[in-house]
């Protein structure tokens, strides 16, 4: 099989930028969780693996920050200092965190990032409650922050998330093909609610609080949903052909799972679509084999390179039409690059 491109590839600049990132915010997001319940503080820890079941200290992944990042980063174009985006920061992290425990506990995934996911850890009860505790937290930051509209911004970001998730959930019910099957449009309206959302959020949020007019929050805003397409179908492509070292998930868990994934739904809709649609209805070890090379034959990956290149075009676009602060912006440009151009 092949790979991505080694212009596909994320560039040295980008993991830096997101440590600077990271550790800007971690002061004010470790004093945010220090002030919960101390039950709740220690799956918020264990969850944002900063602690071990049971409360220990433990450094384990924390993820990359990149919902962290693009709100500094927004703040900075804006023409604010760093600083300005630090609440937008610790509140998109705390919601990104409260939508991963609840993803695992509606997807049954039981292990997150190497190991077990917080309601495995802890019971699905607890689980349910700690993310509550975070989105309830998230809230507040913005409210202490005294910006007014930032709270509505973040309300309104996790409607469309929630929307994007129930859409997910839904399309696992409906045919392969057919009428009521799930078009490539409804797809990535999908994808622009349950993953574009909150990094439009982000980088608007971070904007908004550096005094940007609302104009530029909007454009912003816009800018990191066409990221969140492009970022959801190369991560559809991770999910049937990335390494499993890599993404910790099993090749080809996509299709055994019989996700609505882009280039599944692109080769659906050739020729082939027949063919593939026995092979995806099946699902046994021999079918998921056969049936990614059939989406690869039927243009199904090359379809999913190609769209997510036309999203991240257009969110390129977008940020170069606020005429960012040069810095943040080249800074923009990379992680934007970085965040849809994985090797898979």
């Amino acid at each position: 099989m092949t790979t991505l491109t080694t212009a596909l590839k994320a560039g040295p600049e980008a993991p830096a930028i997101l440590h600077r990132c990271r550790e800007l915010v971690a002061p004010a997001l470790a004093e945010a969780v220090g002030g919960m319940h101390p039950w709740m503080r220690e799956m918020a820890d264990y969850a944002l693996g900063r602690g071990a079941a049971g409360g220990a200290p433990a450094a384990h992944s924390q993820g990359k920050g990149v919902r962290q990042a693009l709100a500094v980063l927004g703040a900075e174009a804006a023409g604010g200092p760093a600083e300005a985006g630090v609440p937008a920061a610790v509140a998109v992290e705390l919601v990104h965190t409260f939508s991963l425990l609840h993803d695992d506990i509606m997807d049954g995934d039981a292990m997150r990032r190497g190991r077990p996911a917080l309601w495995k850890a802890y019971g699905t009860g607890p689980a349910v409650l700690a993310g509550d505790a975070l989105f309830a937290l998230a809230v507040q930051t913005l409210t202490t922050a005294s910006a007014p509209g930032a709270a509505h911004r973040l309300s309104a970001a996790l409607g469309d998330l929630v929307r994007g998730q129930a859409d997910d959930l839904l399309f696992a019910h409906r045919p392969w093909t057919g009428p009521e099957a799930v078009s490539v449009a409804e797809y990535e309206a999908m994808a622009e609610h349950k993953t574009g959302s909150l990094l439009g959020c982000a980088l608007a949020l971070g904007a908004h609080l550096a005094g940007a007019p609302e104009e530029t929050a909007a454009v912003l805003d816009r800018t990191g949903r066409h990221l969140g397409v492009a970022f959801q179908i190369v991560d559809d492509l991770l999910g049937i052909w990335g390494d499993p070292a890599v993404t910790g998930k099993p090749v080809h868990g996509d299709l055994r799972q019989g996700k609505k994934t882009f280039p599944v739904l692109a080769a659906l809709a050739t020729p082939s679509g027949p063919a593939l649609e026995g092979l995806l209805t099946a699902r046994d070890d021999t079918a998921v084999v056969r049936a990614a090379a059939v989406v690869e034959q039927a243009g199904g990956r090359s379809a999913a390179l190609r769209e997510a290149r036309r999203h991240l075009t257009v969110a390129h676009g977008l940020l170069a039409s606020v005429q960012p602060a040069p810095r943040p912006a080249a800074d923009l440009r990379t992680l934007l690059s970085a965040l849809s151009r994985r090797t898979v």
